[in-house]
């Protein structure tokens, strides 16, 4: 009797063992989905950084055909310059690079990113343009990567599985249509100025291309989260909204490049490439957290930690675009040779839609007198 017992008991005593056993279980097969989670967001900020990087060569590629054109003696369309063509190949890698990303981490988490590019061509002028590097340049890229740092760090850091249905639902939610069509009417008034009174600010032109950005990321996240949902067995390319989502980034895309493009033509490198950073950020966050609700659930802390590196970040590029243009201030804007009996010290601002891109105008003010 006294062995049954005893038997009982320590079969008794087993039984919270095999059920802490299988508790210990559970809680490392649930965090396996967080583990593979954050390894999926680091590929997406090694991606989003190499892609970036691409770009930054591109652009200074582009600025260098540009200039080439300027010297010859009979300058010819930008677009039969191999040389340009090289760089939009290099930036049509660096939008892949990106795409891909955007599949693997949240809007928020992939846009500051932009922050290598700027810091990039800053180096990188140095080499394809001739450029000089400044304190302030070391200044500024210091706050710039000090603020990515904080935005990486902070990001929202919550997985959903965006369905083709989720999707149609925020695509049909009141605060995106509020937004669309706030943003639809700012770029119809941007372009108006731009067509009918030829206002052909550097803001003028990189805020277009902030406002297609802001639909180009809600696109490309979305479709580049549908495709990786099909390929792991839930297909999603039958729904409508699949292919909408593809015409809006194409369509998207083409008018970014353009509008980059035409901004690359009158302006340095060193000033679209910040400015462009900064206005493509806040539309790409602000995309993604009227769109994606990507900051719902985010804690106060992390947000206003996520502004501060914001903050840090646009300080960093302000130094770095400041610092450009004292620089220039004291030098020709194209410098093909000297030319007897002039100086030049003025920018000289070419028109892109004149064949004679890159040369003086012959009514200047300096030639006049002159003559």
């Amino acid at each position: 009797m006294e062995y049954t017992l005893c038997e009982s008991a320590q079969d008794m005593l087993k039984q919270p063992l095999e059920v802490t056993g299988v508790q210990e279980e559970d809680s490392r097969c649930a965090g396996h989905p967080v583990a593979w989670h954050q390894s999926t967001q680091l590929l997406g900020v090694v991606l989003a950084a190499a892609a970036n990087f691409l770009i930054s060569v591109s652009l200074n590629i582009q600025k260098c055909a540009h200039l080439r054109l300027a010297c010859e003696a009979e300058p010819k369309p930008y677009y039969m310059s191999r040389l340009w063509w090289c760089g939009i190949t290099l930036l049509g890698l660096g939008e892949v690079g990106n795409f891909t990303a955007y599949g693997f981490a949240p809007i928020s988490l992939v846009a500051p990113l932009g922050c290598v590019s700027v810091i990039g061509s800053a180096f990188i002028s140095v080499l394809f343009l001739k450029k000089t590097m400044r304190a302030a340049d070391i200044l500024g890229g210091t706050l710039a990567v000090t603020g990515t740092y904080l935005l990486v760090t902070f990001a929202p850091n919550t997985p959903q599985e965006l369905t083709a249905r989720r999707v149609q639902n925020y695509l049909v939610s009141w605060p995106f249509l509020v937004y669309l069509i706030l943003e639809i009417i700012i770029f119809c008034i941007l372009l108006y100025f731009y067509k009918r009174k030829a206002v052909k600010h550097i803001v003028v032109l990189l805020m277009m291309v902030a406002l297609l950005a802001s639909l180009t990321v809600i696109a490309v996240k979305a479709v580049a989260s549908m495709i990786t949902l099909s390929a792991k067995g839930k297909m999603q390319l039958t729904y409508p909204v699949f292919y909408i989502m593809i015409v809006l980034m194409a369509t998207s895309c083409a008018f970014q490049v353009k509008f980059l493009s035409q901004a690359m033509h009158l302006y340095e490198v060193t000033a679209v490439v910040p400015i462009n950073f900064v206005f493509f950020t806040i539309s790409a966050i602000i995309s993604g957290v009227i769109f994606y609700r990507e900051f719902q659930s985010a804690a106060l802390l992390s947000v206003f930690m996520f502004l501060f590196g914001c903050l840090l970040s646009f300080l960093g590029v302000f130094v770095i675009e400041r610092s450009k243009k004292e620089e220039h201030l004291h030098s020709p804007f194209i410098d093909c040779g000297h030319i007897p009996g002039q100086k030049l010290t003025g920018k000289v601002q070419p028109d892109y839609h004149s064949s004679r891109y890159g040369t003086l105008n012959n009514e200047d003010n300096s030639v006049k007198s002159q003559s």
